[in-house]
């Protein structure tokens, strides 16, 4: 593969039951491109964990999902309040998901750290009360 492989995705912060499809979609499109199950494995997680985050904090966003011949970078963007504080919100167990949210079993404090415990390498820009990019990235060698 010389020329990049993009997947691109919007994602509907206000369905819990669809949160989530786009890492179900990624993880069917890595596989017909034969990346080995262990790498689908941790994009899959990763994204997941992500597109839970903009659902539960953000009203949703967009997923890009970008497959190189070295690497596989997932970039997911959302227009929400912002991220505080990120040193804490990267502590396992931390949440700032409502209660409501909590009783259908999201919001457990495990989404960021997740996402970084299964990339090789992450980036958050946030800014109060303009939203949050996340950048990760899964090497293929």
């Amino acid at each position: 593969m010389s020329e990049p492989i993009n997947f691109h995705f919007d994602v509907d912060g206000e369905n819990f039951s669809s949160a989530g499809e786009a890492s179900v979609i990624v993880k069917k499109k890595l596989r017909q491109l034969g990346i080995p199950p262990d790498i689908i494995r941790r994009v899959s997680i990763a994204m997941y964990e992500g597109e839970i985050n903009m659902v539960i904090h953000a009203n949703g966003g967009k997923a890009d999902v970008t497959v190189y011949d070295s690497e596989i970078v997932i970039t997911l963007a959302d227009r929400g309040p912002g991220i505080p504080d990120i040193n804490l919100a990267m502590q396992e167990g931390y949440s700032t998901a409502r209660e409501n949210i909590r009783s259908l079993g999201f919001g457990a404090g495990m989404g960021l750290p997740n996402m970084k415990k299964y990339t090789d390498s992450m980036e958050i820009e946030t800014e109060l009360g303009v939203g949050t990019t996340i950048t990760m990235k899964v090497s293929l060698q």
